[in-house]
């Protein structure tokens, strides 16, 4: 396959999806919207992975590139390219598909407790996924799921944290694909949302959960064989 990825800021990249693609021997292109990249023509990949970033989806006048990339999104699950967004990325799709992002009641950032429904079952990309997991969190928004999209997930705090759209689009708000460096960087470059709050871990805490990356990247491996079969 041909896998396209967009970045909204230089400390998150496709992290583990690009070396699941490179051991299934996928190529891997990006576009650096934050470097105001130009987007290629919708034949020229498979599939697309939209990335998270720190700013909000409506943030056109500080971002103008974010008008640009919603409508190549809607280009892309038109032609029924594997469109997958994660946290910022899942937000663009929400938005496109005509659904609405808001601010959370809580951050969510750190390891949380998300659990799948039984629909779960029918989600060919989450359905091999055991119905609890504790994954990876770092957003403030939350979306709506878009009309016509199945709900794939929750947390205590966040009632929407996945859904599907079609067999060809998936939205997450957590990050399986972050490795530690991953977090690492969010860290070092967001480190100012980490107050005290219920559902934000301190920086300990979220080091303390770094034996839960093997297990959070071995699910990505199964979702992502199972989007892209």
């Amino acid at each position: 396959m041909k896998i396209h990825c967009l970045t909204h800021v230089p400390f998150e990249d496709a992290a583990n999806i690009g070396t699941w693609a490179e051991q299934r021997g996928h190529t891997l292109t990006y576009t650096h919207l934050y470097q105001h990249d130009l987007l290629p023509a919708i034949e020229s990949f498979d599939m697309v992975a939209i990335m998270g970033g720190s700013m909000n989806i409506y943030d056109h006048n500080t971002y103008p590139w974010l008008a640009q990339e919603k409508k190549f999104i809607r280009r892309a699950v038109d032609a029924q390219k594997k469109v997958i967004g994660i946290c910022l990325g899942a937000q663009l799709i929400t938005d496109v598909l005509g659904g609405s992002v808001t601010p959370n009641t809580h951050k969510e950032i750190g390891w949380h407790r998300i659990k799948l429904p039984p629909r779960a079952a029918q989600s060919v990309a989450l359905s091999t996924l055991p119905r609890e997991m504790v994954v990876f969190h770092w957003h403030g928004d939350t979306f709506s799921v878009p009309p016509g999209a199945m709900h794939l997930g929750s947390s205590a705090v966040c009632t929407n944290q996945a859904f599907q759209y079609g067999d060809h689009v998936l939205a997450l708000q957590f990050h399986l694909e972050y490795s530690q460096e991953s977090i690492e960087k969010m860290l070092d470059n967001c480190s100012d949302e980490l107050i005290d709050s219920p559902y934000i871990n301190t920086p300990e805490q979220i080091r303390a959960g770094y034996d839960n990356i093997p297990q959070n990247t071995e699910y990505l491996y199964t979702l992502l064989d199972a989007f892209t079969d």
